[in-house]
């Protein structure tokens, strides 16, 4: 059987380990790269060595940066005393993007999962405790809605608790312009629990 040149199989091999990308994506991947202009490639592994070598978790709330503490840490227009937890940075951004938050971040870089062997020490919690003690009036989780996100919610709710950090999560229901027909069970009845007066 017909093989690739070693140059090529390696590119497939590693671009393949990345999230998403199954063997044919790796492969289309990798012959739109041998076919592109050299300095677009060139451009592109610069640009993945610079982001990788010149990035680093924020000392205070993890989220990637460039200086440390980050924007978001060392900005005095901030709200101090609201801290919005979240699984990872791209969920920053998320919330950023509404422009509504005001407030700091912690960037947890995962949640529990017994099942996974992920436990309170594997993920940024002993560091939020630790945020929860200095004069914090409110925690927001921002987990993701399934079974991992809501046990983590539960633990960082007990955990501020016995400090008397009141802790909120994030309403979960239906996305704008959706249909009550295409939505599951889980979806309606947290969409009845968060109901708001009108």
């Amino acid at each position: 059987m017909p093989k690739y040149v070693e140059p090529v199989s390696r590119l497939i091999e590693e671009l393949s380990k990345l999230p998403g990308i199954g063997p044919k994506t790796a492969q289309r991947l990798a012959f739109h790269m041998l076919s592109s202009p050299r300095d677009e490639v060139v451009r592109l592994a610069e640009a993945m060595i610079d982001a990788r070598t010149k990035t680093r978790q924020c000392s205070v709330c993890f989220n990637i940066t460039v200086d440390d503490p980050c924007e978001i840490c060392s900005s005095a227009d901030r709200d101090r005393t609201t801290i919005c937890v979240v699984e990872y940075p791209r969920d920053v951004i998320a919330i950023e993007r509404t422009g509504e938050y005001k407030g700091l971040y912690h960037v947890l870089h995962g949640v529990l999962s017994p099942m996974d062997g992920i436990g309170p020490n594997d993920i940024k919690l002993r560091e939020l405790v630790a945020r929860m003690k200095e004069p914090v009036s409110e925690v927001i989780v921002a987990t993701d809605p399934n079974v991992e996100g809501e046990a983590t919610a539960m633990y960082i709710a007990r955990i501020a608790h016995t400090i008397n950090v009141r802790t909120t999560r994030l309403a979960h229901g239906l996305p704008v312009g959706g249909d009550l027909e295409y939505a599951d069970e889980v979806t309606l009845s947290r969409a009845l629990e968060g109901r708001k007066e009108i």
